[in-house]
């Protein structure tokens, strides 16, 4: 990954945390994005350039387009274009169909899908020009298998599976590429929220009998970033220890 820049969003903590630290410790130079959590957004820098890696922070609400505007011009000014865009920010408001409100909704698809895409027109061309640029959508085993209660997340990130294979289609006369992440149910600060006994149900149904850990979802990214994935375009990665859908 050397002298290449990656722009990964939502990634002061969790997957995106683990993510940037990966590709500043393979000699890129990292975006670190995040909207509300700058301390630990500046901690992640800080431990990068420990790495004597480079990284810069930069705000921005992913559902905003003049958010993700002023990004793109901070990031060229410090860095030029960007080479690899992760488009990894998330959030979850759950609750079922029937008690789920029009702000409900708007909230979870804005950020999720509607930020993809906004963060996605930003860099398009950066990435079209790139050596080899790649796009890299974190979507969920919840986009392709549903769940009680998130019929607002489930279809934002099985939104994220089209979005990804017309974009690699796009992309593909410039021989950049997009692809799409789908972890299963992974141990951050998301999961540590659902009540343990909804953990146990939700680890019966995983043949590997465990949650995953952020490092086996980074390894998959940090692999489809690299140049060994130069030949694989518009698929679905799922990384969800065995989970059928």
């Amino acid at each position: 990954m050397d002298g290449k820049v990656c722009l990964v969003t939502g990634s002061s903590r969790g997957i995106g945390r683990g993510v940037v630290e990966e590709l500043g410790r393979r000699g890129a130079d990292v975006v670190v994005n995040y909207n509300t959590s700058e301390e630990e957004a500046m901690e992640v820098v800080d431990e990068i350039e420990e790495m004597d890696g480079s990284a810069i922070a930069v705000q921005a609400d992913v559902s905003d387009w003049d958010d993700v505007s002023r990004m793109g011009e901070r990031v060229r000014r410090e860095y030029g274009s960007v080479d690899v865009v992760v488009n990894n920010a998330g959030v979850t408001v759950d609750t079922k169909i029937v008690d789920m409100s029009k702000e409900d909704w708007d909230r979870v698809v804005d950020v999720n899908l509607t930020g993809a895409f906004y963060v996605t027109k930003e860099f398009f061309e950066d990435v079209a020009e790139a050596e080899e640029g790649r796009v890299i959508n974190v979507s969920s085993v919840v986009g392709q298998r549903g769940n009680y209660g998130q019929a607002n997340y489930a279809s934002s990130k099985s939104g994220l599976f089209g979005f990804t294979r017309s974009l690699a289609l796009e992309l593909a006369p410039s021989n950049s590429t997009a692809n799409c992440i789908a972890p299963g149910f992974t141990r951050t600060d998301m999961l540590e929220k659902v009540r343990d006994d909804i953990q146990e149900k939700i680890k019966e149904g995983i043949p590997l009998d465990r949650f995953a850990e952020v490092e086996d979802i980074v390894g998959v990214v940090a692999f489809v970033a690299g140049d060994h994935s130069s030949y694989m375009t518009g698929q679905v990665l799922g990384v969800n220890g065995g989970m059928h859908w």
